[in-house]
């Protein structure tokens, strides 16, 4: 996946996406102080929904979670009606993340 890259005055770096928000003070923050509170908890709104997405769309965990799930069915520890129960649940969650990152990533 190619990242898009801005020219910037001494170099390029990478295009930001829209909820990739920074706290950054400036000469509005000098006049009008009482603000600064307010954009450090739109900060940290947005590091926190970010967060929530990755966790949310990280297909390791469900892999991982499918490698105990077999190791629990080989060991006789659950049935195979629950086995194939929980690995079709598993399986329905990697292709939702799958598809959600093929629509927005």
């Amino acid at each position: 996946m190619a990242q898009e890259v801005v020219e910037k005055k001494g170099g390029y770096e990478p295009k930001r996406k829209k909820d990739d928000y920074e706290l950054q003070l400036g000469l509005f923050d000098i006049v009008f102080p009482w603000f600064i509170p307010v954009k450090g908890m739109v900060w940290i709104g947005s590091k926190l929904k970010r967060t929530a997405q990755e966790e949310e769309t990280d297909e390791g965990r469900i892999q991982e979670q499918l490698l105990n799930l077999q190791m629990k069915f080989e060991m006789d520890e659950i049935t195979e009606e629950e086995y194939d129960r929980k690995e079709t649940q598993l399986m329905d969650k990697l292709e939702a993340i799958r598809k959600y990152k093929e629509e927005y990533e």
